[in-house]
């Protein structure tokens, strides 16, 4: 009996880029509780703004979802993002650990990219694909958050209150961890009743949103800012 997952080869075939992403100074910063507070900041503000539009795509991809158990699940995350991520982001944002914000926060080029590829591809793409591309948000942070929660359990204990302990425990918690492995599960039945060109199709939209992923945590640090006005 053939025990190999479709995701296990999404994950076999973005090794370069995950290790890319294990190896940012932007998450060793954050690991160590050395990251620049306007530095969190701005990745902070960056990531609700992401969160909105990820909702938005969740919530499409939920209305295409071939069952309602399937539906459900997508629903759920798409209204957590809206609500209980986007709850946190505000309190971290206003609750003067960072520094205060400046006016309303503007999408970054990656951020707009990411978000804007990902309720294009709830849209427009078949529900395999959507979902493939939807995967890594889970898949990578569930990953990132497990490694960073045990690199920043020393930073949490010497302060409880350290701005990065909430967003480190959140990622790390179980609940995101169950949600990640859920996640995949729907995109391994996705692919098996899908043809090889519809799995090549998910395995792009896979692998370029494990790029977006490499690519928002990298500009946070070093910011690609817009051509000026």
């Amino acid at each position: 009996m053939n025990t190999h997952r479709f995701t296990d080869h999404l994950w076999d075939r973005t090794k370069a880029l995950r290790a890319a992403i294990d190896d940012l100074e932007f998450l060793r910063l954050l690991g160590e509780g050395t990251l620049p507070l306007d530095v969190f900041g701005t990745y902070i503000e960056q990531d609700s703004l992401y969160l909105t539009g990820y909702s938005k795509a969740l919530a499409i991809l939920a209305a295409k979802s071939p069952d309602p158990q399937t539906a459900a699940f997508w629903a759920t995350s798409s209204a957590n993002a809206a609500a209980v991520e986007s709850a946190m982001h505000e309190q971290l944002l206003t609750g003067g650990a960072l520094p205060p914000r400046q006016g309303e926060p503007e999408h970054s080029p990656t951020c707009l990219a990411y978000v804007s590829y990902l309720i294009a591809a709830a849209a427009t793409e078949s529900y395999a694909v959507a979902a493939a591309a939807a995967l890594p948000c889970f898949w990578i942070y569930a990953e990132v958050g497990r490694d960073l929660a045990a690199s920043a359990a020393k930073v949490i204990a010497a302060d409880p209150a350290h701005p990065y302990a909430q967003w480190v425990t959140t990622y790390g918690a179980e609940d995101f961890q169950n949600a990640a492995s859920t996640a995949r599960s729907l995109v391994d039945a996705a692919a098996e009743s899908a043809g090889d060109r519809e799995r090549e199709a998910m395995e792009k939209a896979f692998t370029l949103a494990v790029r977006y992923e490499l690519l928002f945590w990298d500009t946070a640090l070093h910011p690609q800012p817009w051509p000026a006005a």
